[in-house]
C-alpha cells in the first residue's frame, strides 16, 4: 500500500474511533488488512499534522486538524455558496450534477463537502460541473431537491 493510501486510511480511522495511542491505531490498520509498525505510524501521524485533544472524560485521542469532524459549515452558508453558484440542477438515478459558472465548480463542491449533507457520499468538481454522488437510500431526486431549494432554483 503506498504511503498516501495508508495516511488517507489513518484520517479516516482517526475519524471513526476515538485512538488513544499509536499501538491502538496500528491494531486498527491491522483489522484493515494494513500492515504497520509503530515507527511507520508515527511517522505518519507526523505527516499529517495529527495532534492530541481532550474528548469528553478527560481522555485524549488523536485528531487531525484538516479533517475537523465536528466543524460543520453552517447550512446558511451552503445556502448562499448554491444561490450564488449552481444555475442548474439534475439528477439520474443516485448521481446528481450541478453545473456552475467557468471555474467555479470547485468552491460549490468544497461547500457541499464542508456542510455534511444527509444522504452525499461525495462530489467530484470539474471546472463548470459538479458529480454529487447520492447514497442509495437517499436517492439522487432527494438531493437534487434539497440543492434545487437551497440554491434558489
Amino acid at each position: 500500500m503506498a504511503k498516501q493510501q495508508r495516511q488517507h486510511r489513518i484520517a479516516r480511522l482517526l475519524e471513526a474511533h476515538a485512538v488513544t495511542n499509536q499501538g491502538q491505531l496500528v491494531e486498527l490498520l491491522g483489522a484493515d488488512g494494513v500492515s504497520a509498525t509503530q515507527a511507520t505510524v508515527s511517522r505518519d501521524l507526523e505527516d499529517l499534522g495529527a495532534i492530541k485533544v481532550r474528548v469528553p472524560g478527560g481522555e485524549t485521542v488523536y485528531a487531525i486538524p484538516e479533517l475537523p469532524t465536528e466543524q460543520v459549515a453552517p447550512d446558511s452558508h451552503l445556502r448562499r455558496v448554491l444561490g450564488e453558484w449552481v444555475v442548474e440542477v439534475g439528477r439520474s438515478q443516485n448521481l446528481v450534477i450541478m453545473r456552475t459558472p467557468p471555474g467555479s465548480a470547485h468552491v460549490v463542491a468544497s461547500a457541499i463537502d464542508r456542510a455534511g449533507v444527509a444522504g452525499v457520499l461525495g462530489t467530484v468538481a470539474g471546472d463548470d460541473t459538479i458529480l454529487v454522488v447520492a447514497a442509495e437510500d437517499a436517492g439522487g431526486e432527494g438531493v437534487a431537491a434539497t440543492f434545487r431549494d437551497l440554491a434558489g432554483l
